[in-house]
């Protein structure tokens, strides 16, 4: 089993907290997607007989490609095992006839770039689209049979109160979609919103009121009976999105495209975060990625980090057997003043963040982490 991500990395417009790789550069999106037909005839052997079972199209912008482009990558990529293919998308671009074709085309679930159904919101983080757009998106992807609808939030917005949050997600939970992603806003060096906030021409909402949207989430998203699966992620029961929980569970993925990034259990890969030269290589006939065999402790950190983001936790009987019993008694000892304070509770041999610890949990997660050589 494994799974297979595509990245697109074009753009209409950049938002102003984004520092993922893409660009404005509809112009080459013909070329891109004959690079990607031949990477992935370059690269398939990498996993080693699995079969895929998830696709993940993300980006940037997938829902920029026409269906005759998208079509046109998926008649070469393996999907008669694939039971969860999902595309990332634009509210403004789907369509009733968008919508139709993407699930003509096999698309059973979309991941839809929400980020607030407040106008005022959207206008200020540069997003093409209004809240009206957001709910009609939806609507037509339902009326075209992709009933797998999930919708991504952004709290911590400038400006954004408590109240505003609350109304968002109240929203989001009246809409038949099946999945809920909610990330804090951060301010990362090189975006827009970092700049802006140097000049002053915006306010940070400080941690207290973040604090209070996060828990404002879970209670809301408990009450209507939502799974909290992941620290950023709810999900209807069910419907939890298979190809990110394997990426937390470990399991081998191939990334193809600009900047995507891949993993067989030992090697990690990532490909050139730059669109000419990512083109340039392809066409000499050379895999485009930088590869790092990890070490023991590596590949032990990133168990630590990717577990304990999920509500499966940190099974010590698992890090025993990858790792030994010195690794899982180490752990335990590190891991006991955070259950002596709440922010961790043990369950037999599985540690979990609580929902206090949620918060704080990258300072949780680097004092598990292994001592190196």
């Amino acid at each position: 089993m494994a799974g297979l991500y595509v990245h697109i990395p074009f753009c209409r417009s950049k938002c102003v907290y984004c520092d993922f790789y893409s660009m404005p550069r509809l112009d080459r999106v013909d070329e891109y997607v004959e690079a990607l037909r031949q990477e992935w005839a370059m690269r398939r052997e990498e996993l080693r007989g699995e079969e895929v079972t998830t696709l993940y199209v993300g980006g940037g912008t997938p829902s920029l490609l026409t269906p005759r482009q998208l079509e046109r990558l998926l008649e070469v990529l393996p999907l008669i095992r694939v039971v969860e293919f999902t595309i990332e998308v634009n509210p403004d671009d789907i369509t009733r006839d968008y919508a139709r074709e993407l699930a003509a085309l096999g698309v059973n679930r979309v991941s839809m770039g929400v980020q607030s159904f407040n106008d005022r919101d959207l206008h200020a983080i540069n997003r093409r689209h209004t809240a009206a757009q957001a709910v009609a998106a939806v609507e037509h992807c339902l009326a075209a049979g992709i009933t797998n609808v999930g919708i991504d939030l952004i709290y911590g917005l400038p400006g954004q109160s408590l109240a505003a949050w609350r109304a968002n997600v109240e929203r989001a939970l009246s809409l038949p979609v099946k999945h809920l992603s909610a990330y804090n806003l951060s301010y990362e060096p090189g975006t827009r919103l970092w700049a802006l906030r140097e000049r002053g021409l915006i306010t940070e909402v400080d941690d207290d009121t973040c604090v209070a949207m996060h828990e404002t989430l879970c209670d809301l998203a408990a009450k209507a009976g939502w799974e909290h699966y992941e620290i950023s992620n709810f999900a209807r029961p069910g419907f939890r999105s298979r190809h990110n929980s394997a990426y937390w569970n470990g399991t081998p993925y191939l990334g193809l495209g600009a900047a995507a990034h891949s993993y067989d259990g030992t090697t990690r890969s990532a490909n050139l975060p730059h669109l000419r030269h990512y083109l340039e290589e392809i066409a000499r006939g050379c895999v485009a990625c930088e590869r790092e065999t990890l070490q023991w402790w590596e590949r032990h950190d990133e168990d630590v980090m990717l577990r304990l983001r999920t509500s499966d936790g940190l099974d010590l009987n698992v890090m025993a057997a990858r790792y030994g019993e010195e690794a899982a008694t180490t752990l335990t000892a590190k891991a006991a003043p955070f259950v002596a304070c709440g922010l961790l509770r043990r369950d037999g041999m599985v540690y979990r963040l609580t929902r206090a610890g949620i918060m704080l949990s990258d300072s949780i997660i680097t004092a598990l982490l292994a001592d190196t050589p």
